[in-house]
């Protein structure tokens, strides 16, 4: 399969200002690199940062997905037909990474149930454009711009931009009012993450709002 990407802009927190960067409609072993080479010794060294000051080890953030292994979750799934991979990156380093199913799902929501949507299975911002660890994040925009990314892949599928997700629970927020996804509670068999859907009408209002910026 052949790499596409297109060009997006992210806001650059160190100086105010937009960033040229590119959106990539694969993920390859040049991010895989930038995982294993600066985002996990980035996200240990977060740690211990938490450790010296002594937070106690229960609430520190990020904890459900510091254990993922996206080297074996791409070489599982962005291989087969019904998964895709997207990532994000500005001046060649890696910035958010994304993993999407299109066949394995259908919608919960009682007026949708039943309908095909694109299920984000993994989505991820480096370390340091992540907000819970205390401090700014480098750049902004980088999770809205992959979850409009999910948003076109379920449009492309024809499923009317119809996406799901279980979220992380520094995440719930940005899912329920940055995007306006519906909340429908807590899920026992996902770890009791809580599940968002949105709709074609949610799809077409976050598009909406983002071209409005």
């Amino acid at each position: 399969m052949s790499e596409s990407s297109s060009p997006i802009s992210l806001f650059d927190t160190r100086v105010a200002e937009p960033k040229e960067a590119r959106l990539h409609h694969r993920i390859t072993d040049k991010q895989l690199l930038d995982w294993e080479g600066e985002w996990k010794p980035e996200l240990y060294h977060r740690y211990q940062e938490l450790k010296r000051a002594g937070v106690d080890r229960s609430q520190w953030p990020g904890t459900e997905n510091k254990h993922w292994d996206w080297r074996r979750k791409v070489a599982q799934l962005q291989s087969l037909l019904s998964h895709a991979g997207f990532c994000i990156t500005c001046d060649g380093m890696t910035e958010g990474m994304m993993l999407v199913d299109t066949v394995s799902n259908r919608c919960r929501i009682p007026d949708q149930k039943g309908f095909d949507l694109v299920y984000i299975d993994y989505v991820e911002n480096a370390p340091w454009n992540r907000p819970e660890f205390g401090s700014p994040p480098r750049f902004r925009g980088i999770g809205s711009i992959l979850v409009r990314a999910a948003i076109e892949r379920s449009l492309a599928e024809e499923f009317k931009g119809r996406i799901g997700l279980h979220s992380l629970p520094q995440a719930e927020d940005f899912y329920a009012r940055t995007c306006g996804m519906t909340d429908l509670g807590r899920d026992a068999a996902k770890q009791n993450l809580r599940y968002f859907e949105m709709t074609p009408a949610q799809a077409q209002a976050f598009i909406t709002k983002g071209n409005s910026r």
